[in-house]
């Protein structure tokens, strides 16, 4: 039995198991990003890494599928490296962070203005609309910015009011209108 085990796990070299596991971890991240890009409209860069991504798959899935039977092995690491793939691409995903974001503060008029100031001081464009909440009057302020510095804009809303409702949207169509600094077009 223990013949069987050791054949198992040794049936391929360790370095080709290692070139299967990165192989498929770089190919998952880049199909990864390519489906989170054209869902957000950037079109042709999924199309350019949609032409590495089956690259890879087409030399590394025949790899895998070519003697299957005598190492299965193979096609384990071809399926660990998959599940490390979608996790490496979405973290990839958040860390370069394409597209925009509506941002929406609600807070009281008071605190609000000084958030509105603060946001234009800081190059934001801001649009604000008078808003009855439960209790008070209440300030809606939206600001459209680059996602890549939401964590930033969100921190400079905190530190001048920790009780103000932020809600932040992902937009797939923005046309018009400000956005301040970062990159106007991406290759759409």
């Amino acid at each position: 039995m223990w013949e069987v085990i050791k054949d198992f796990f040794t049936a391929s070299p360790w370095w080709e198991l290692l070139l299967i596991f990165c192989s498929r971890i770089i190919e998952v991240s880049i199909g990864t990003l390519r489906i989170i890009l054209v869902n957000k409209g950037y079109r042709r860069i999924g199309a350019f890494l949609a032409f590495f991504e089956i690259l890879l798959w087409v030399f590394v899935a025949s790899r895998v599928i070519t003697n299957i039977y005598e190492q299965p092995i193979r096609g384990i690491v071809y399926c660990l490296g998959f599940a490390f793939g979608v996790y490496v691409g979405s973290r990839l995903e958040s860390k370069i962070a394409f597209g925009k974001v509506l941002i929406q503060t609600i807070t009281t008029e008071e605190m609000g203005m000084l958030i509105v100031a603060e946001l234009r001081n800081h190059g934001y464009g801001v649009t604000t609309v008078k808003a009855q909440g439960k209790d008070n009057e209440k300030l809606v302020i939206m600001v459209y910015a680059n996602r890549r510095g939401k964590d930033q804009l969100i921190n400079l809303i905190q530190n001048i009011d920790d009780r103000a409702m932020i809600v932040t949207n992902d937009l797939s169509t923005l046309q018009g209108g400000y956005i301040s600094s970062g990159w106007k077009k991406f290759v759409k």
